[in-house]
């Protein structure tokens, strides 16, 4: 049985970064996972701190360096994608930005990507909902319905029964990745086209 080819991409700027920390564990979170459905998973990782020279110079000039296309062959070739970014004022890395923007707008059609972010406060971790996730959902990728934030006090917290610590999010968030590579299922609910209510009839209903 083929073994799914899983990229990661990873935009930490500093090294060792917690960016790259979440990367990794949701990487082998989710190998874990799908090694119980019997499968094999290769992985390649893509660390954009390496790459900022070389993504720069594409811009200027249209051409990728070596190492930037491979990493672009990497991401179009995946079954599936971790994209993992710092965030900054709000939103994600101008790194991270860049690295997608050279990438073909057709390359992640239907490809399935876990988002995940890291951040100083909580405060940020709607950067994922508001930036992150739209992005992905523009260049038509399949985005899974979790995903993950990483406060500086969420590391080493393993969770208390009552709040949702880090690991267990990072389980659940590669667990729907395993599934849907593993074909148990989507990522997310698909309505039949018949119960889409048009929206003159929904705000019909809103009248008194």
């Amino acid at each position: 049985m083929t073994a799914f080819k899983l990229v990661v991409v990873s935009a930490g700027l500093s090294k060792p970064s917690s960016t790259r920390l979440l990367a990794d564990r949701l990487t082998d979170s989710t190998v874990r996972q799908l090694a119980l459905e019997g499968r094999e998973v290769d992985v390649t990782v893509v660390e954009l701190r390496d790459l900022a020279v070389e993504i720069a110079n594409n811009f200027v000039t249209g051409f990728p360096g070596a190492g930037l296309r491979a990493a672009i062959e990497a991401v179009t070739e995946a079954d599936a994608l971790i994209a993992v970014t710092p965030i900054f004022t709000a939103s994600y890395s101008g790194l991270f930005k860049s690295f997608f923007d050279v990438i073909d707008n057709d390359a992640l059609t239907g490809k399935p990507v876990l988002i995940a972010a890291t951040g100083g406060t909580a405060r940020h971790s709607l950067a994922l909902e508001h930036a992150v996730r739209p992005l992905f959902s523009y260049l038509r990728a399949v985005v899974l319905p979790t995903a993950v934030y990483a406060a500086t006090d969420d590391w080493g917290t393993a969770g208390d029964g009552l709040t949702d610590g880090l690991p267990r999010r990072i389980d659940r968030a590669a667990g729907e990745l395993a599934a849907l590579l593993a074909g148990r299922g989507p990522a997310a609910p698909v309505l039949p086209e018949q119960q889409v209510v048009p929206f003159a009839e929904q705000l019909a209903a809103l009248r008194v």
